[in-house]
């Protein structure tokens, strides 16, 4: 789900969108303070839906429970394992020699101290892959439309379900590999006219009046102001000075080119950098000692994020801190590139992560096709039978999953009343505005999205020591991962059913925009009533031992 949000304008009928990312916020300030943190605060007294970190380390300690280490996997782009803030809750692998190029405690991969990268090799790292839907239109393609028109048919009769899935890629692929080259087209052309915008202010601010005030003579520029008033319009660029204007507009154009130029690639039917980099028999699903330890990789700013979010530490003049700062390590397992992540590579990520003893996994990742979904059905159950709670993020396609599916799922069929495993919580994304708490890009649904978190202007950990906000359900997931961590590292014994419970059933509901109806809970987590909702319902205080599960999750308390 390594995707950027963007905020849309229109421009020649083309839709023009700009990041959302805060620009020089000043951490000296306590509103910039506030908004750094706001994902941590508690309803009840600041009225935004935090998830109330501190009072639940309180509660917990109130109980005289002692923490234990939690090990989070992070299976995700990569993660800068020597940032600042997250260099303190980083997994070293206690039964393995750095850098001796053995593989000390025989589990099949050598030199893995900080954990793995399956989309990597002797060759290098996987930067740029393509979309499921472009592998899947690749590979059936000359199966199901070739040149013989019998065989053809025989094959979609033999095949069907294989058929289905390729007709919905195709569809699919046809539809945003056109967006993709529309995209980048529109941003080259807006990048190009930055300069002429800047000469067009003629060395004024940037607001309504002077724009509207601009007059031109030719129809290039008359474009060129067209976008001009557009952009006038965003409070980010309210009174900002030409040189401030430009500055942004060349930071954000240059984020959408980076978004839309790899799409090239990625769309790209003959494109597959798989054999040579990796070097695995990809279609050998049984195959799983292959890869590199580079916990990093090329790009790794979402899974960075992500691991600042579970467990970062707040270090020099930045006050972020993970949900789990206290009780977290990362372990980094590289799973996912930019594009689409292959099933094989996410079926060996969650059983490393699992057989190397990470409790909760965090996946923020999705896409519409799986081809190899069986393979990673079974390292769900896998997990479950580890007692090894899995947090996925629900996407970003403002969509209702039920209609759209967005894969691993934990439903093998949509019409099933409940999921084939009990260690899943899929979560959606919420904002700090109480007036429209869904954030609008979260995908929803009552029965297979579980709860709602944080998950719009998080400010988190970054590549180069560096933080940046940055916002989708992928913030989302490791806000519940954290509070996951919470709940175990005090009651080591809870199973993922009971946390589950827990978060669902303690949510704070909200009605405004008919949220309650987005999700199992209706609600956003709140870790301190979880952590109630777990000692009171599970918890034995006196032996220690969790009590027996209940069965399933019956009605949302709603506070």
């Amino acid at each position: 789900m390594k995707k950027i949000l963007l905020a849309a304008v229109f421009l020649a009928g083309f839709s023009f969108t700009y990041a959302q990312e805060a620009q020089g916020k000043n951490v000296d300030s306590k509103e910039d303070k506030d908004l750094m943190t706001w994902y941590h605060k508690d309803f009840s007294s600041a009225k935004v839906y935090g998830v109330n970190t501190e009072n639940a380390y309180k509660y917990l300690e109130s109980k005289g429970l002692k923490p234990k280490t939690v090990l989070v996997g992070v299976l995700d782009s990569g993660v800068q394992v020597d940032h600042p803030g997250l260099v303190k809750n980083i997994w070293t692998n206690p039964n393995e020699v750095p850098n001796n190029g053995k593989d000390d405690d025989g589990n099949g991969y050598v030199d893995d101290i900080h954990g793995w990268n399956f989309i990597g090799g002797k060759n290098g790292d996987i930067d740029i892959d393509n979309m499921e839907v472009t592998r899947v239109v690749a590979k059936y393609k000359p199966i199901f439309e070739g040149d013989d028109s019998a065989k053809n048919k025989a094959n979609q009769a033999k095949m069907p379900e294989d058929f289905a899935m390729y007709m919905k890629a195709k569809e699919l692929f046809s539809k945003k590999s056109v967006e993709a080259k529309q995209g980048f087209q529109t941003y080259s052309m807006i990048n190009e006219a930055i300069p002429s915008m800047v000469k067009l202010l003629g060395g004024k601010n940037v607001t309504p009046e002077n724009v509207s005030a601009i007059k031109v003579t030719d129809q290039k520029d008359a474009m060129i102001l067209q976008v001009l008033k557009q952009v006038a319009g965003s409070p980010e660029f309210q009174g900002k000075t030409p040189a401030e204007f430009e500055k942004i507009m060349k930071d954000q154009m240059k984020e959408a080119l980076d978004y839309f130029g790899p799409q090239a690639k990625q769309y790209d039917l003959s494109y597959d950098p798989r054999k040579e980099i990796v070097g695995d028999n990809y279609d050998d699903y049984s195959e799983k000692n292959y890869g590199n330890n580079h916990y990093e990789g090329p790009d790794a700013m979402h899974g960075t994020h992500v691991a600042g979010i579970i467990a970062g530490l707040p270090q020099g003049k930045e006050i972020q801190y993970g949900v789990a700062s206290k009780v977290a390590k990362i372990m980094s397992v590289r799973t996912v590139p930019n594009g689409d992540e292959r099933d094989k590579d996410v079926a060996n990520a969650i059983r490393y992560a699992v057989d190397n003893g990470a409790k909760v996994l965090n996946m923020s990742f999705g896409k519409p096709v799986s081809p190899g979904k069986t393979v990673v059905w079974d390292a769900f159950k896998y997990a479950q039978d580890k007692g090894v709670l899995l947090v996925k993020a629900a996407g970003n396609e403002n969509e209702d999953v039920a209609e759209h599916l967005a894969y691993p799922t934990n439903f093998k069929n949509v019409t099933d009343e409940k999921p084939f495993v009990n260690n899943v919580v899929v979560v959606g994304a919420s904002t700090n505005k109480n007036d429209a708490l869904r954030a609008d890009f979260s995908n929803y649904n009552k029965k297979m999205v579980n709860v709602f978190a944080p998950g719009d202007e998080i400010y988190s950990t970054v590549p180069h020591n560096e933080y940046k906000y940055l916002q989708g359900t992928s913030m989302a997931s490791p806000v519940v991962a954290g509070a996951a961590a919470v709940l175990l590292a005090y009651m080591p014994n809870l199973t993922p059913a009971q946390i589950i419970e827990s978060l669902v059933k303690s949510s704070n509901a909200s009605t405004a925009d008919e949220f309650g109806n987005f999700s199992q809970a209706g609600g956003v987590i709140d870790v301190k009533k979880a952590a109630e909702y777990a000692y009171n319902n599970f918890y034995n205080g006196k032996s220690g031992n969790v009590k027996k599960a209940t069965k399933s999750v019956k009605k949302t308390v709603k506070k």
